[in-house]
């Protein structure tokens, strides 16, 4: 009885199929500014839209619409720029302090370091004859570096730069007012309103649903949630621009 044939060996040449996961170090810093940008876009678009439909309750004046747009969309960009540019520039500050504390520390007493360095590795899940060693190699190759990632969760490379942070939100915010200012002032007046109000729900829920998905987040109660609160600040500020317009003020 002869046995079967042995399968075809694959082709010298094949290679092993290529494995797309990211594992780039820059991963969660580039989701971090994408949310960033997705939430700073929702804030223009939920801020300007409550304030144009509220001057729309109290007047049907065109040029009061886009005087009132258009200054809630530069106040509001030139806040979230001024204030995420203090806020980032406390955050680059903190880590070079803890930065030039961990330099101090490795020039005074690098063995006490050494040892802290494989203490934290170990308790990472290494054996401690491994995080020994692998201490002693990350020390050779760069002891700051290895340092500032292990024990501070700083990649010193790359510090968060303020001006960046700034532009990303005066961007996102801006491209976020931009949909009501255009959608209150282009249509003709009959239309106005409700051309506003189902612009400004679409675009609330597409920013829910990417806020939602970069989280890793059930996309639908943060669509609903997002639509709602769009809904009831546009209702009070119409409400309150309607009392005001009828009372004259």
């Amino acid at each position: 009885m002869t046995e079967p044939p042995a399968p075809p060996a694959p082709p010298a040449s094949a290679a092993p199929a290529a494995h797309d996961e990211a594992h780039g170090g820059g991963l969660g810093s580039r989701l971090n500014w994408l949310r960033a940008a997705v939430l700073g876009a929702n804030d223009g678009v939920v801020s300007t839209a409550g304030l144009v439909v509220g001057v729309a309750g109290a007047t049907g004046s065109g040029s009061a619409l886009l005087t009132a747009g258009l200054s809630g969309l530069l106040a509001g960009s030139m806040s979230m720029a001024a204030g995420e540019y203090v806020s980032v520039s406390t955050q680059r500050d903190s880590e070079k302090a803890a930065l030039a504390q961990e330099r101090r520390e490795l020039r005074e007493r690098p063995a006490a370091e050494l040892d802290e360095l494989a203490a934290l590795l170990a308790a990472r899940g290494l054996s401690p004859d491994v995080a020994r060693e692998a201490a002693e190699q990350l020390t050779a190759r760069d002891a700051l570096r290895a340092h500032a990632r292990v024990e501070l969760g700083i990649d010193p490379d790359a510090l968060t730069n303020p001006w960046h942070a700034a532009g990303a939100s005066f961007l996102a915010f801006t491209a976020g007012a931009l949909l009501p200012l255009l959608a209150i002032v282009l249509p003709p007046p009959p239309a106005r309103l409700w051309v506003t109000v189902l612009s400004v729900l679409a675009a609330l829920a597409l920013t829910g649903w990417s806020s939602a998905r970069l989280g890793a987040a059930p996309p639908t109660r943060a669509v609903l949630r997002n639509v709602a609160g769009g809904a009831l600040a546009m209702a009070v500020t119409y409400g309150a621009g309607s009392l005001l317009g009828a009372a004259g003020v």
